[in-house]
Order: structure tokens, then sequence, then C-alpha cells
């Protein structure tokens, strides 16, 4: 299929990833790592996976200030005019207010897909049909898509997109209601009635829908730079934001969107998808070796051991014996152990412990 030029892509680069501490560090997060030994980081997958729809010269990244130069070096091939630096961190509801007030710029007609860079995808050929029948969507429509996935378990870490009436295409419907992290309970009765999917962070928009929308929920910068600052070049572009960007709320889209708009839909994904936020969930949706441990790119020797996530570097070995249902992670100058559980929950704790005690270079 040709690759239309009105395709548009935002990859959201620009988390810390502490849940995912020691291995993803304030100074290079997760989306920066070749975490599974695959030769590529999460960020360059992300990257290949879109570059299949959507042409190489319109896709952006969102990231910090800080991270940019982890871009521009496992992304060569991006004109650095793409990576859209963040002065300050506002989440991705100010992230994707720059990126579209850019690209509404470019192409008037545009569709946008926003792409989180630290999730796993099974099934390019899926995921490429999904994403262009949304692209067909939002290109005659004024709506935005959420692409949902069916829940496997009650994860309270997760959004839950309520399914509504059919749309008119295959898998498309209106949301009925969306759960930012509800409790397990409400997890688990979301899962047994069938009619909730998990939010995957993938939404699409055509641009003038987007732009419009933020402006409603993100009015102080946005409407300031379309009514009071006619912005002629990227340089000037650039200066308004940095003197600007501060004064964006923290919102994310999910909140600024999905909860506040009737034109909000949920495509129900055909591909295959895991969140690699959290240690919890990278356990859940990877396979399982014997005793139902998961073993990430490590040379590890276990006995008598159940239920483990375990990452050791490269050229250390783990000899491990008599542990169940623990994390075991090392990188650089951090060893952690502890219960598998609520991980994120700990992790963000003793991150926050060890900062206080030691200081910022064990973080």
């Amino acid at each position: 299929m040709e690759i239309s030029e009105k395709h548009y892509c935002v990859i959201l680069a620009g988390g810390k990833g502490r849940r995912l501490w020691p291995c993803s560090r304030e100074q290079k997060p997760k989306q920066f790592i070749d975490f599974f030994g695959s030769g590529r980081t999460l960020l360059q997958q992300a990257y290949d996976r879109v570059a299949r729809i959507v042409p190489l010269k319109n896709i952006f990244v969102s990231t910090q200030l800080e991270y940019a130069h982890w871009v521009a070096e496992q992304l060569p091939e991006l004109p650095a005019t793409n990576v859209l630096a963040e002065p300050v961190s506002r989440n991705t509801a100010p992230s994707m207010a720059w990126a579209a007030f850019r690209i509404s710029h470019l192409c008037p007609d545009a569709r946008i897909v926003i792409l989180p860079s630290d999730q796993a995808v099974i099934g390019d050929d899926a995921f490429e049909h999904d994403i262009n029948e949304c692209f067909d969507f939002v290109a005659q429509n004024d709506c935005l898509i959420a692409v949902g996935v069916r829940p496997t378990r009650p994860e309270p870490g997760y959004g839950y997109i309520q399914i509504g009436d059919d749309a008119g295409p295959e898998s498309l419907y209106k949301i009925q209601s969306f759960t930012e992290k509800p409790e397990r309970d409400f997890a688990r009765m979301f899962v047994e009635s069938g009619e909730f999917l998990w939010n995957t962070g993938i939404f699409l928009s055509n641009v003038h829908n987007l732009v419009t929308s933020l402006c409603r929920i993100l009015p102080v910068v946005l409407r300031s730079i379309d009514n009071e600052n006619f912005i002629a070049s990227i340089e000037e572009e650039l200066l308004y934001i940095h003197e600007n960007f501060s004064k964006f709320p923290n919102l994310s889209i999910e909140n600024g969107m999905l909860e506040n708009s009737d034109n909000v839909y949920v495509m129900k994904c055909s591909f295959g998808w895991a969140d690699l936020g959290t240690w919890h969930s990278i356990y859940e949706s990877m396979q399982k070796g014997e005793g139902d441990n998961v073993v990430i790119d490590s040379e590890v020797m276990l006995e008598d051991c159940r239920d483990n996530i375990i990452k050791m570097p490269k050229g250390h070995l783990a000899v491990i014996n008599g542990l169940d249902g623990y994390i075991v992670a090392e990188s650089g100058d951090v060893l952690i152990i502890c219960k598998k559980g609520d991980s994120s929950a700990l992790i963000r704790k003793y991150v926050n412990e060890v900062r206080l005690k030691y200081g910022e270079e064990f973080v």
C-alpha cells in the first residue's frame, strides 16, 4: 500500500521511566535502552514500526530537552527539526499541543497517530492494517480514536475504556466511559463484564480536530500563539515554546480528551500489545520459562525458584536459589531484589528514598 503524504506520527519519548529502575535511570530512561537484547532500543523499535505507514519526514519525536541527544544518536536519519524537545515536563496533552501546532502549519489536513515508545507490539501487519483503518476514519470525521486491546487480567495500573455503540467500521465503537487506573476490585469487574478494553496509549485524529480540542482544554498557550503571536519560522516557534511551555498544566491526553469530549471512539486492535512500564507488567506479558520465571537477556542459574523476573547486565552471572515471586534487577551501580507484587509503588518508594539518602547518582 502506498504511504500517504498526509500521514503523520508523533512518538512520545519523554518519560523518566522510574518504574523500571534501576535498569531505567534518570540519565538514560527505558525508551533509549535495548531492554530485551534485540539490537534496537524501544524508541528505535517504535520508529521502525511506524515507518511502514508514515513518510519518514513526517515522523516527530516528543521528548525532554535533556534527552534530545539520545534521540539524535539513535535516530540519525530524523531531521533535527522533527525532535520536539520540551524545556519542562508537562505530560502528554501539552506535548501533543506543540506537535499539532507544528503539523497544522505543514499540512492542514494531516492525519496524526500518537504512539508511545515504551510498549511492545506483536504483529506488524495487523498493526499497519489497524492504524490505516483509523487514518481513513479520522480523515472523514472530526474525532479522536483511542486504540484499545482486550484485557487479559484485572490490572489496576492501566486505563479502561468502556465500549459503546458501533461506529460503522469493524471494531470501531463510541466510547461510553473511561476509567484511569481503577482499584483492583473494579478492574476485575471491568474485565469480567466483557465491556472494557485496556487503553494502549495510541491515539489518532485529524490535525484540525486535535488543535480545536486542545485549544479548548489548554487555552492559555495555544490561543495566544494563534491570536497574538504570528510565528513565521521554526526559530521563532522554539523561542516561544521555551518561554511559554511552563504555562501548560500537567495534563494527560486521557484526562483532557477521553473524559471530556463527545467525539471520542475506540478501535479494538487486532495486533498483540504489552505495556513495558513496570516490572510486573513485563512479567505478565512475557513468555515464562521453567518455574514460571522470566529471564530478560541475562545469564542466570536458577534452582528451586518460581515466578521471578530477572535482568542482569552483560557479563554478569546470577546464581539464585529458593526465590519465589521477586524482581532481581541489576544495572550499573545498583542491584534491587524486592517482591514482585505491586512493583510500581515499591520502586517509586525506593527511588525516592535512595535519592534522599545517597543522592542523584544512583537514580
